[in-house]
């Protein structure tokens, strides 16, 4: 009897101490990753500060952490006084092409491996993928020479034809759609579809996850882009906003204030984009790789 009710009040307390442990409202790690994902921010925080600063705020020292009022000085001098908007525009028309092309011929190309057996798909599949692993440096050159073959050498063209289609967004497509069962398909095409139709009508609306994800990506890749226009632009009417503002930094670098809004009107599109698509980006990496 002794040991039972020993046993029942170990027991007993054991619940009570249960119940009074406070339980945290979100997951633990939280607390770690709270002040990481701050440290983190601190660069962003710092550029949408000082981008409303005034140019004595900024070149002050020790400097001023916080603006004394809201100034729009630099934002005018960049949107009045550079090719800024031409500069946007040409990036958002590069950017804008290269994700279009990149879902339709990526989907066609990723869906041809996935469900077609031809000759060679193995060793074309292996070819391709290895092409992940040249670097830029060693095509920069050739690609140079076949853009001045086809006349594009100082226009978009130039910036949007090497970025029409991309390995790895192939890759990806296949990779999800390897995922998919394949009965939706079989039954599509019991029902009379093409290849084509199952691919536009059944495969893709059940893939956006995977075509966001190449969306955003591709998207992210070409806006940031700045060796390639580098070297295939000349002409400052045909710049990209990260050309663009490279060469308005180097020209402008006392204009702090400038500067800082010119990266502020950078930064912002592809924030934005990264935290419109960062569920869809998540979920398709997880399923991505269930099946090789």
């Amino acid at each position: 009897m002794t040991a039972t009710a020993t046993t029942q009040r170990r027991a007993a307390h054991a619940g009570v101490s249960r119940k009074s442990r406070v339980r945290l409202p979100f997951s633990a790690w939280h607390l770690l990753l709270a002040p990481l994902a701050l440290i983190f921010a601190i660069p962003l925080i710092w550029l949408v500060l000082s981008s409303v600063m005034s140019n004595a705020e900024i070149n002050r020292f020790p400097p001023a952490l916080w603006p004394s009022g809201i100034n729009l000085g630099g934002f005018r001098y960049v949107l009045n006084n550079a090719l800024f908007p031409r500069w946007f525009l040409n990036s958002l028309i590069v950017s804008g092409v290269a994700v279009v092309s990149n879902l339709v011929f990526g989907s066609l190309g990723g869906y041809a491996f996935a469900r077609m057996r031809f000759f060679g798909s193995r060793t074309l599949l292996v070819l391709m993928l290895a092409t992940m692993a040249i670097p830029f440096q060693l095509t920069m050159i050739p690609t140079f020479l076949v853009m001045k073959s086809l006349g594009l050498i100082d226009s978009l063209g130039a910036l949007i034809v090497p970025s029409l289609v991309t390995p790895f967004a192939v890759f990806l497509l296949r990779q999800f759609f390897l995922s998919l069962p394949r009965e939706l398909e079989e039954a599509a095409w019991m029902d009379g579809c093409t290849r084509l139709r199952v691919l536009f009508r059944i495969v893709l609306p059940l893939s956006r996850p995977a075509l966001s994800t190449v969306a955003i990506l591709t998207f992210l890749t070409t806006w940031n882009d700045l060796t390639w226009p580098l070297i295939a632009i000349n002409h400052d009417t045909q710049y990209t906003l990260q050309l663009g503002l490279a060469n308005f930094q180097g020209r402008h670098h006392t204009q702090w204030a400038a500067v800082m809004a010119g990266n502020l009107i950078t930064v912002l599109p592809v924030l934005l984009a990264f935290i419109g698509a960062q569920k869809s980006f998540i979920r398709s990496i997880t399923s991505s790789g269930l099946k090789g």
